[in-house]
């Protein structure tokens, strides 16, 4: 994989269609958005998004996750954990991100997406205020301690390369519109943080 520019074909027309995201949105009663969860692996990315999209189904809303190791069974699944393939992981999360929130959608996104290049490169791709970066700001030895899937204990072991935050570096956000930290924090909380930025910003209701 690599980073370059796509030339998109200029026989390749844009076709505007009748229904446009607006109105989608109107019709589900909400601001449509995505919001991007970033953070190490054993941050609580996965776990706090789940609980948020299962807290706004039950008010009503329309949601979809994205999570990534689920796009990797599918979507990703010719994509390995290389710099640039990275990188492309994310371009590809983004764009099917940008046409759910098309579709009307609130998406949550769960993924480390590590580097601030790409997850900038996924903000520009939405309209002002669609994209909500939620840094999951839990230190790397809590996340350590967790490792919920046991991959620190294979990436100290040498087992794992390019692993975030041992072998592969992470940048944190600059300047996320959210940070949680699930280390001081319970889910509920954490939680309730984010339907309160949803409800200030007018995403929902």
């Amino acid at each position: 994989m690599t980073n370059e520019t796509k030339i998109i074909d200029p026989n390749v027309v844009w076709h505007q269609h009748q229904i446009n995201k607006n109105q989608r949105g109107e019709q589900k009663k909400q601001r449509p958005c995505l919001l991007w969860f970033t953070g190490l692996s054993g941050s609580g990315k996965s776990t706090v998004a789940g609980a948020l999209e299962a807290a706004l189904f039950a008010q009503g809303h329309h949601t979809y996750l994205l999570d990534g190791d689920n796009v990797r069974h599918g979507l990703c699944t010719d994509l390995g954990f290389s710099d640039a393939d990275r990188v492309e992981n994310i371009r590809r999360v983004g764009e099917v991100g940008k046409l759910m929130v098309d579709a009307g959608l609130i998406v949550l996104s769960a993924f480390i997406s590590p580097f601030q290049s790409e997850r900038q490169a996924v903000r520009d791709l939405l309209s002002g205020g669609d994209f909500i970066e939620v840094f999951v700001d839990t230190p790397l030895a809590t996340c350590e301690q967790r490792d919920p899937k046991g991959l620190y204990v294979k990436a100290r072991a040498g087992e794992i390369k390019n692993f975030t935050g041992i072998s592969s570096d992470y940048q944190a956000p600059v300047n996320p519109e959210i940070i949680i930290n699930t280390d001081q924090q319970t889910i509920e909380q954490s939680v309730a943080t984010i339907i309160d930025y949803l409800t200030q910003q007018g995403h929902i209701q």
